[in-house]
């Protein structure tokens, strides 16, 4: 072998595979491109096996739609004490007639109540229960009727007023659906509270002739029949029931259930028809 074969020889083992900068290009790009591609095509293919298919996506809603809530269930303590008024204003009240919001008479302000104080107070309490203007249904809270008349009492007694304060009932059993009256104590609290912030007791006199006081009458008639709030005829007054006394007990009694004027269906209770009867036969009685 001459000298020239050994020194090309030598050359080639040292210059490697690449010899020209076509080869160069090719691999760069295989080096370098095709694994980009190839990750990428990995990452999406992992990313793809995690999605639901489409019919499994509508599966999932449908069940979630079948096990959702549909209601719920509150109990409560029927043997709590009853709040006072200032509890309730606080807990209630205080979010609009503590600052005056929505029209509401400021607590304290003797000029924004003195009007509404001249209503009396069964019409306030009556506002304060059914709602009126912006304010809601007992303001959006969630109390018993004499809590929120206590609540009344307070923010009236804060601007001046002078009502008494409501007392609660003496507890009485339920009368069944067809009995035709029952003895029921609140009434006489009701006619009692009448007369502390009126100076009589309308209930009292007509409730002898009418018979025994039906236990439907003290729990949710009274609030307006016993006072005349909201243009309800008042228990015993014969001017006022005389043309509603021609429609007979029957026709009444139809319109009690159903709901007539500012009047709710069964003056939103949950009595039976019975009960309902029984109790505009009481006050029929009580204006003969």
């Amino acid at each position: 072998m001459s000298a020239n074969d050994h020194t090309t020889a030598h050359e080639e083992a040292h210059t490697g595979p690449i010899k020209t900068p076509q080869q160069l290009l090719a691999a760069v790009f295989f080096s370098f491109v095709v694994p980009v591609f190839a990750i990428i095509g990995l990452v999406y293919y992992v990313a793809s096996a995690n999605k639901p298919a489409a019919g499994a996506s509508e599966d999932a809603k449908a069940v979630a739609q079948r096990i959702q809530k549909i209601g719920s269930v509150e109990i409560r303590d029927a043997n709590r004490p009853l709040k006072s008024g200032e509890e309730v204003y606080k807990a209630q009240c205080v979010t609009c007639h503590g600052t005056g919001a929505a029209g509401a008479p400021k607590f304290g302000d003797a000029g924004a109540w003195a009007p509404r104080i001249k209503t009396g107070f069964d019409a306030l309490w009556h506002s304060a229960l059914k709602g009126k203007g912006a304010m809601g249904a007992q303001g959006g809270g969630d109390f018993e009727d004499i809590e929120v008349g206590r609540a009344v009492v307070y923010m009236t007694t804060a601007a001046g007023g002078k009502f008494a304060e409501p007392k609660a009932p003496a507890a009485t059993a339920a009368a069944p659906a067809d009995a035709p009256a029952a003895a029921a104590p609140s009434a006489d609290v009701v006619a009692a509270l009448a007369a502390a912030n009126k100076g009589a007791a309308p209930a009292a006199a007509p409730a002898a002739a009418g018979g025994a006081v039906p236990a439907l009458y003290g729990q949710v008639c009274a609030t307006c029949h016993a006072t005349g709030v909201a243009n309800a005829p008042k228990l015993g007054d014969k001017a006022a029931w005389g043309p509603r006394v021609g429609a007979g007990v029957d026709g009444l009694t139809a319109s009690a259930i159903k709901g007539k004027g500012a009047m709710p269906p069964k003056g939103g209770s949950a009595a039976s028809d019975g009960e309902i009867k029984a109790v505009v036969q009481y006050m029929v009685n009580a204006a003969k």
